[in-house]
């Protein structure tokens, strides 16, 4: 059976507070469970430089957030709430401290500033659940070596930093890195409606079922708290319908990688490429590493 794995990005205040427990009481109903990547530090979506197509789906208080509102701290002022879609039986997992500090500046990133921002994100989510995460993904695609020979070493199961086709190893610079990606395969509803403006939610959403179903093999869906969870709720509940109807399994991401023996996965280079409808580069499965190499 063809499975469709819900990577939940949650990245502001207002995601978590009011979106994330909205998809999860959808999937409860029906009877769907996701992965939720948390960002737990400082709500500073309104002074992001990138990523115009995802925040004009914000709300005008998470626009304005750190720019002309003060941050807030998102973990804390939403504990009860992380812990009660644990409790349900949702996955959770790490997103970032700063996403919008990392999003501006991963790129350019000391390994003492990469340390610092993962080590207190781990610490923080360690506090909430009294669990170190399993899983890693980075925010908005973006990620550097530094950052993926962190997740090697924290002891991640996986992470989930790329856009591609495949479960794989990555490989970067040369240095094989053995902490399995679960590449995002599939386009974002933003990216779709970016790319066909004329295009409605409903058709957008139709255009990604049918290309989860002509492409073979399972996928990931990136979806976001701000999004599917306030504006577009309504639609990804039809969405999650049709899926089912067509006979796919929804899940979380830890299931497609319990299928995924490191020592059996393909290796592959990763790339910084362009993804059609969203601005900047973002990492990427590159071609095949070869296995006497």
């Amino acid at each position: 059976m063809k499975r469709i794995a819900l990577k939940i990005d949650v990245d502001t205040l207002a995601g978590t507070r009011i979106g994330a427990p909205a998809l999860a009481q959808l999937l409860d109903r029906q009877q769907v469970k996701g992965t939720f990547f948390f960002s737990l530090g400082p709500d500073r979506a309104g002074c992001q430089k990138s990523g115009e197509s995802l925040k004009r789906f914000y709300p005008l208080a998470t626009r304005l957030r750190g720019r002309l509102l003060p941050s807030a701290d998102i973990s804390r002022r939403t504990l009860d709430i992380l812990r009660r879609i644990h409790s349900e039986g949702h996955e959770v997992a790490l997103h970032a401290h700063d996403r919008v500090a990392w999003e501006a500046g991963i790129d350019k990133a000391t390994t003492a500033w990469i340390d610092a921002e993962m080590s207190r994100a781990e610490k923080r989510f360690t506090e909430i659940f009294a669990e170190k995460p399993a899983a890693f993904a980075a925010p908005g695609w973006k990620s550097q070596r530094h950052a993926l020979r962190l997740t090697q070493r924290l002891g991640y199961s996986y992470a989930s930093d790329t856009r591609g086709s495949h479960p794989f190893i990555p490989v970067i610079d040369g240095e094989i890195v053995a902490c399995p990606q679960l590449p995002t395969t599939l386009p974002t509803v933003d990216e779709v409606l970016a790319l066909d403006p004329a295009l409605t939610t409903a058709g957008a959403y139709e255009r990604i079922l049918k290309l989860s179903l002509a492409i073979p093999g399972d996928h990931v869906f990136t979806l976001r708290a701000e999004i599917e969870g306030m504006r577009f709720l309504t639609e990804f509940e039809k969405q999650i319908a049709d899926w089912k109807e067509a006979g796919t399994a929804l899940v979380p991401l830890r299931e497609l990688r319990a299928d995924s023996a490191v020592a059996l996965l393909p290796r592959h280079v990763v790339e910084w490429a362009e993804i059609p409808g969203r601005r900047g580069l973002r990492m990427t499965q590159g071609p095949a590493y070869p296995l006497g190499e």
